[in-house]
């Protein structure tokens, strides 16, 4: 039996295009995820409780770099209270890991705020975010965040 190049670099070639199919997909789930981290910078911003709320997963744990932790109800409605207000966000240099059923992300998140009157106080964050999503079914839902001051 005669085997010629092609036949030898047919499989070659099938094996390095197959080699790419999970970069394809964690490549597809990394671009979900950016979009529900910057949904939720936006969600943030705007004070939306019923954005942040579908972007969080029920067993969030949310921890402030203060070392206060809270949970689902407990994040949205402090967020949300309109006690301040921000005048600017960015997540800055965003990296994104998908592993599996979980996605880790980290950036560093620069802020500024200010309270609603009386007093109009304000306030400026700078602050080095660890968060951990899931997925589940096909949406990723942010499950818990860490954050240390810089």
């Amino acid at each position: 039996m005669t085997i010629t190049r092609r036949e030898l670099a047919l499989p070659a070639v099938a094996l390095s295009l197959l080699a790419f199919v999970p970069a394809f997909a964690a490549s597809s789930d990394e671009e979900a995820v950016a979009k529900n981290v910057e949904a939720f910078r936006a969600a943030q911003i705007a004070a939306d409780p019923e954005v942040l709320g579908a972007l969080c997963a029920d067993e969030l744990s949310y921890s402030h770099s203060s070392g206060k932790v809270e949970d689902k109800p407990t994040f949205i409605a402090n967020a949300t209270d309109g006690k301040s207000k921000f005048t600017s966000l960015e997540y800055k240099d965003p990296w994104i890991r998908v592993v599996g059923p979980v996605a880790i992300v980290r950036f560093h998140w620069v802020g500024e705020s200010e309270s609603i009157p009386p007093d109009g106080k304000k306030s400026a964050t700078n602050l080095h975010i660890l968060m951990n999503w899931i997925k589940q079914g096909s949406d990723w839902k942010l499950l818990s965040r860490g954050s240390t001051k810089l």
